[in-house]
Formats: structure tokens, sequence, C-alpha cells
């Protein structure tokens, strides 16, 4: 690694096992345009905190980070309320970040990442993993699920996104997981699901009905919105079997499964569903809640056609993909009906950014 721009303070992973680095720059090298909506930043910025504030018991998320010394929570939080201070500001420049914010830059995880690719059936996978640069963070790009779906099953909408199993719609998270030998939902995958092991025993209520196809990538991307009878409705996971999601394969071997629930808006990262933070694209990060906090505003920065561009947003959701993961973050980018409309509006952007932990000075 080339360290000569670097400042001789480091802050390493508390635990070895994690090879990732935050390191703080007195002069970070950020060039180019900072695209950011200031409204949307500032109400996910002020949706996270009132979730910190709420909930200071969820000690997975509510803390200043595992992997970074030197950092509390405190400061997380009046980071996000400066984001709001300044969101009558059409723009950051530049010299307006550099001056109010300490710049952390986020050297990946690559011990994990050559690991995980080692591991990995799929091809793309292996080499995205393989090829994460040295100072650049893998990201990912994830969306919520424009649907075409049916209120009734078909032969064509034939998977239904369902609700709670009925023999859970009573208990708490808490409850349920003391009961987990005795709740449908811990014991049936999702191949058995698709295969109708809920139809057929009618063991849960379908919200509305969608293809195979569809139902796979809203399991992966967690959020559904569809436009049905003229009224716009959104879907969100509520909570999943219990099964681990493996890195290593593709969606459609993943035996993990949502439950879902009908909810007002896009949400993120929350211990139950009505607790969920209420998130924006171009502004919120999925991430490794569980290492980093919540709360974290990252910088990315990338070239694009030789021109230099940044994007801001909260760490303000999470997934399966990022337990034990400080090599990749995951920019919500809007709304698509699958991967070839998401695709043709952002092939333009790469794999792999700069990105810095931003903390008010």
């Amino acid at each position: 690694m080339n360290f000569n721009r670097l400042i001789c303070i480091s802050f390493f992973a508390l635990s070895l096992s994690t090879h990732a680095e935050f390191i703080l720059q007195t002069n970070p090298k950020i060039q180019g345009e900072v695209e950011v909506d200031i409204a949307d930043l500032c109400e996910v910025a002020n949706n996270t905190k009132q979730y910190i504030e709420a909930f200071p018991e969820d000690d997975f998320a509510v803390h200043a980070g595992t992997v970074i010394e030197g950092i509390n929570l405190e400061r997380v939080v009046k980071t996000l309320e400066f984001l709001c201070s300044s969101a009558d500001k059409t723009t950051f420049s530049q010299e307006y970040l550099l001056k109010h914010f300490d710049f952390y830059r986020w050297l990946p995880d690559k011990k994990q990442a050559n690991m995980l690719a080692e591991q990995s059936n799929n091809a793309v996978k292996k080499r995205l993993l393989t090829s994460i640069p040295e100072q650049q963070i893998f990201i990912t790009k994830y969306y919520t699920k424009l649907l075409n779906a049916s209120e009734v099953a078909t032969d064509k909408y034939n998977q239904a996104l369902y609700s709670l199993p009925y023999d859970e719609q009573e208990l708490s998270l808490k409850q349920a997981d003391k009961n987990q030998q005795h709740l449908t939902r811990y014991q049936l995958t999702r191949q058995q699901i698709i295969n109708g092991a809920l139809r057929d025993s009618d063991l849960a209520k379908p919200l509305i009905w969608l293809t195979e196809e569809a139902l796979h990538d809203v399991l992966l991307q967690g959020t559904g919105v569809v436009d049905i009878n003229g009224q716009r409705r959104y879907f969100n996971v509520h909570r999943n079997n219990g099964i681990t999601y493996d890195y290593t394969i593709g969606k459609r071997e993943q035996s993990r499964y949502w439950y879902f629930s009908e909810v007002p808006s896009t949400l993120g990262y929350g211990q139950t569903l009505a607790d969920k933070i209420a998130i924006k694209p171009e502004v919120t990060f999925a991430g490794n809640v569980k290492q980093l906090g919540l709360g974290k505003l990252f910088l990315i920065n990338y070239k694009v056609g030789g021109k230099s561009f940044n994007n801001m947003g909260v760490l303000a959701d999470q997934g399966g993909a990022f337990d034990n993961n400080l090599f990749q973050l995951d920019f919500l980018k809007g709304s698509y009906f699958g991967w070839k409309d998401y695709y043709q509006a952002n092939k333009h952007l790469p794999d792999y950014a700069n990105t810095w932990l931003m903390l008010l000075k």
C-alpha cells in the first residue's frame, strides 16, 4: 500500500481477524463535485439520530463502532445533527466539508474478501471480491424492487409475499425467539415455500402474488413497491427463517427466506418493524451495522469517463451479506423492475470507490 498521503495516526480494527483500517487523513484527495440531495440527506440523518436516541439498549447497532478506536457515539450524533443544520445549503463544497469534518480513509478487509472468493462457486462474485483494490471499498448498489403483481394467485403470478405465519402473529420477536422449535417460520426453507409448503397447508397469509423471479429479487433487495388499482404500496422484510445468508452462492440457491409486512415507505434498519428507519435513495448506505454502528456518514469518490464524482450517505440499513464484512458498502439507488433496467441506469458506475468515514470536527 502507498501511505505517503496518510497521516501517521491510524485507528486499527480492534480484532486482528478483520484486517480493516480507518486512517485519519489531514488532507484527503477528494476531487470532483459532491453530488447529494441535502434535504434527503438531512431526513435520513434525522431519522437515524432519532432511532439512536430512542433505543440506546440496542447494543447490536447503537454504538460508536467496534472497529475504530477513539470515536464516541456523541460525536456520531453531533455529525448527524450538523447535516440538518446545513439543510438550507444547495451544495456541499469541498472546502466546506474539509473545514467541518475529519476524514477517516477506510481500507478494506481484503483477507476476508479473498477467503469468501475462494469459497464461492459464483464466477462473478469471485472476480469482484478478488479484484478489490488495496485502498478502495467494494461499492455494490441495491434498490427497491418495482413489482408487477396480482392480488390473487394466477398461473403467472404464483408466488406470494407472505406475512408472518398465523402461529406467530401475536408474538414479539423475543417471544418468538424462545419458541423457535414450535414455530412455522423456522421450519421451512425458501425452496420448500416456493414449492407450496405454506400455501398447501394455509400457514400464512399471502400479501400479494409475484412471479418466482420477482420473488427472488425482492427477497434479495428487501423492499417491494407495487402499484395496484392506482395505489402505490410498499412491502418490507419483517422476520426471516433463521437461516444465514450464504455470500458464496447466488440468489436462487439461498435457503434464507423473509416474511414481509406492508409498510408506509422504504425502510432501513430497526429491531422491530414499527421501529425501522425511513430511508431515501442516493443518501443511504447498507453495511456492517454490527461492527460500524448506525449513523456513520460516508463519502465515496470514484471516476466515470475520467471525471471524478462524490456521493454522501448515512449508514442506516443492513443485510445478511454484511456479517463479518468490512470490505463493502451497499448504496441505495432507487426503484427498478429488475436487473435490466437497474443495469441500464447504473452501468456507468464503478464497483470500487475511495471511501471515507466523516465525523464532525
